[in-house]
């Protein structure tokens, strides 16, 4: 099964706290897979995610961070 495209919106510009796993990974240029290995192994990888009803939420703040976009 083919998954849609992410439509992106610009860090700078983006209006929600968190993003999805999908989301997330088009920001970073990560395989959606890589990020939920940073989630199962702790401190892994440059951000972690909130779980919310154990879905994976990503914080817009800490890839603000990561990626250097001002807030």
């Amino acid at each position: 099964m083919a998954q849609q495209p992410v439509q992106l919106v610009p860090l700078d510009r983006e209006t929600r706290i968190t993003l999805t796993t999908a989301e997330a990974a088009a920001q970073l240029n990560r395989a959606p897979q890589t990020l939920r290995l940073w989630a199962m192994r702790t401190g892994s990888g440059p951000i972690s995610p909130i779980r919310i009803h154990g879905r994976l939420a990503w914080p817009v703040a800490e890839l603000r961070r990561v990626l250097g976009v001002p807030a």
